[in-house]
């Protein structure tokens, strides 16, 4: 199941950006985080696609949600102009953001390729 994030549950679990001025990673699994918006289209046709990759790859990636209304500073952060972004963190490594809907075989590809995690069987 996709799980929202707020900004301390963000710090504790993907970037503490307080402690840290480098990239650092903090979660145990590579992630995926959706910036989205409850008034957004797109965001609103990527969410089931989200939550069945996040059932499809339990126990390899997270799949986090953060609404950019309720975490404008995590959006800022992140320079969110227009959602949905999604950001593809691997365990190591730097992030990547990709912005815009993309279709289940797109996102699939991305995880495969960006988290270095296998597509699900």
């Amino acid at each position: 199941m996709t799980e929202h994030l707020t900004l301390d549950t963000f710090k504790n679990k993907v970037f503490d950006f307080d402690k840290n001025q480098e990239w650092k990673f903090e979660g145990e699994l590579p992630c995926l985080i959706d910036f989205y918006a409850d008034w957004c289209g797109p965001c609103k046709a990527v969410a089931p696609i989200l939550e069945d990759l996040s059932k499809e790859y339990a126990g390899k990636v997270n799949v986090y949600k953060i609404d950019t209304e309720a975490e404008q500073q995590l959006a800022g952060m992140f320079g969110i102009r227009s959602i949905p972004s999604l950001l593809f963190v691997p365990k190591d490594g730097k992030p990547q953001m990709s912005v815009g809907a993309l279709p289940k075989d797109a996102l699939i590809k991305a995880i495969d390729e960006v988290l270095g995690v296998a597509a699900a069987n």
